[in-house]
């Protein structure tokens, strides 16, 4: 692990026992290029997260890109976690570009351009697969973040990404691939994403709680700049952890409590049932006794 300008780096066991594959075999060179092309697609999400104040707190560099741990995530506006997302991606286009520029101009073995230009091609593009932790599955995240509720998004988005994850794995042992072998760069990789998504589904509980107890900033930061309310309406037999689930990533709410006869019993601002829900540890409580 090395640590520079204050973010730990390191190497994720997946890297390493491909590293040790490659050496084994005689790809050592092919090896580090693909690290380097690893390190500046990770390289473009850090400068992207750092533009926006984010803190990058750890990069872990995997075969096929890595994976930035930062404090903001779900936190910040859907857009910025985009164009974040996105910044990886990018640095694949342009180095593929220089790459296949080099080799038409001689300025690199054509072989050799063609491997990099091929190897950022497919790093490029793998990582826009809708799978969490890649690219296109936090792009899909911020996305459906705008028209689902962010409990439902949690949940939908690790299911999908398990879907893909076995996708993934079933293709290693497609039998128009099996001509030469199951392909195991593509089982160790589904297998990895399917653990780690299973994972995540079983972690949604508290993904979920730390939205919450920054929920407060996300308000702070609608209410600042002006913004409609979305409204949620439920009846009185609501419970706060129920009414919370409908809570939007991109959204200010104001709940509207009805009673039977279609007659607003109250109108509470959502920091009344976060605060209720963190604050006094009862879930379970109708929204009723948050104004009686």
């Amino acid at each position: 692990m090395i640590k520079g300008y204050g973010i730990r780096w390191s190497v994720h066991p997946l890297f390493v026992i491909v590293m040790l594959a490659s050496i084994a075999t005689g790809y050592f060179a092919e090896l580090m290029s693909l690290f380097a092309i690893v390190l500046v697609h990770e390289l473009g999400h850090v400068l992207a997260a750092k533009s926006y104040g984010w803190n990058v707190r750890e990069v872990k560099l995997l075969p096929f890109g890595g994976v930035a741990e930062v404090e903001e995530a779900g936190h910040v506006p859907a857009k910025e976690e985009i164009i974040v997302a996105l910044c990886g991606p990018l640095q694949n286009v342009w180095m593929g570009g220089v790459a296949w520029l080099f080799g038409q101009w001689g300025l690199l073995p054509a072989g050799w351009a063609a491997d990099l230009l091929h190897a950022n091609i497919m790093i490029g593009l793998f990582n826009m697969l809708p799978i969490l932790p890649l690219d296109g599955g936090r792009i899909a995240q911020a996305l459906l973040g705008y028209k689902m509720p962010f409990h439902m998004t949690l949940v939908w988005c690790a299911r999908i990404s398990l879907l893909f994850s076995a996708v993934m794995i079933a293709y290693a042992f497609y039998p128009g691939t099996l001509a030469n072998g199951v392909q195991l760069n593509a089982l160790t990789v589904g297998c990895f994403l399917l653990l780690s998504n299973w994972t995540y589904l079983r972690n949604v509980p508290y993904v979920f709680l730390r939205f919450l107890t920054r929920r407060d900033r996300i308000a702070a930061r609608l209410l600042w700049r002006g913004t409609v309310a979305q409204p949620i309406v439920v009846t009185g037999d609501h419970t706060v952890h129920k009414v919370l689930r409908l809570f939007m990533r991109e959204k200010y709410h104001l709940i509207y409590v009805m009673e039977s006869r279609g007659l607003v019993a109250a109108v509470l601002p959502e920091e009344k049932l976060v605060d209720s829900y963190l604050l006094d540890g009862k879930p379970g409580r109708a929204v009723t006794e948050l104004f009686r």
